[in-house]
């Protein structure tokens, strides 16, 4: 029996992405790899799961490595629960998700499949990683992220991480001489100042594209996006606890219950 560890590799750009044919690549020199990733790019789609149609796996082969791979039609989210309830034969020592097409940086963590995929996984006990490039281009380069994907999963391996908490990893679009390291960050606060764009159809129907731009509202030096904009990789512990734990002092004084 091997004594290597366990990686369940998923994503959310789709099993043949540029992004995740890379961090398969560096998994394989960590432990034995078990991919189970999207049949068709599902960003954005947040922690969405299936469940009024039926899903599919089939065992595929997209190129040459040792790693075992199955397409999914579900969602990132559904990708981890099929593979640690029905394709690995035991738990995984690790889940990584990525190396996602694009920034999940701040607020983009909200709407992210690539997180949302390692969130389950953390759902599940199992030490989780969602890693991206800010760039979105398809033909994006990932090579300067591979040390840095290795350094950080093999950190996790070893020390664990704290229970109900996993790693949001971006890397700045830079050639790896220009990173500075990496920086252990908080969420910045941003938003985004969304538009619509509408427009019609030859046949006079109202259709819109959804538009905006990206608002950082955080001038601290210890948030992701300042780490980002200085040339550091950003690592973020992010929990899926979503109680506003200081708020709750402040509500036990409103008497909800006087008559």
């Amino acid at each position: 029996m091997s004594k290597k560890p366990l990686i369940l590799v998923t994503n959310d750009d789709g099993i043949t992405a540029p992004g995740i044919r890379a961090l398969i690549t560096v998994m394989n020199t960590i432990g034995d790899v078990v991919v189970v990733a999207p049949d068709s790019p599902q960003s954005g789609m947040g922690h969405a799961i299936t469940i009024n149609s039926t899903l599919h796996i089939e065992k595929i082969t997209v190129d040459d490595g040792p790693q075992e791979e199955y397409s999914c039609s579900g969602t990132p989210a559904d990708c981890v629960k099929l593979g640690v309830r029905e394709i690995l034969k035991r738990r995984p020592d690790l889940c990584v998700s990525g190396i996602n097409h694009g920034s999940n940086s701040s607020i983009n963590v909200i709407y992210s499949g690539t997180m949302s995929a390692a969130i389950e996984a953390g759902i599940e006990d199992i030490p989780a990683i969602g890693f991206s490039l800010c760039d979105y281009n398809w033909s994006a380069n990932f090579e300067h992220c591979k040390s840095y994907v290795k350094t950080i999963s093999e950190h996790v391996l070893k020390h664990g991480l704290d229970r109900r908490t996993v790693l949001n990893v971006n890397f700045p679009n830079l050639e790896k001489s220009a990173i500075k390291g990496i920086k252990i960050c908080r969420q910045a606060l941003a938003n985004w100042e969304e538009e619509f764009d509408k427009r019609q159809n030859p046949y006079g129907k109202d259709y819109y594209w959804l538009t905006g731009k990206f608002v950082n509202l955080d001038l601290g030096e210890d948030t992701d996006e300042w780490a980002l904009a200085n040339g550091y990789v950003s690592v973020v512990p992010i929990q899926f606890d979503l109680t506003a734990h200081h708020s709750i002092q402040k509500l036990n004084t409103w008497n909800f219950n006087e008559k």
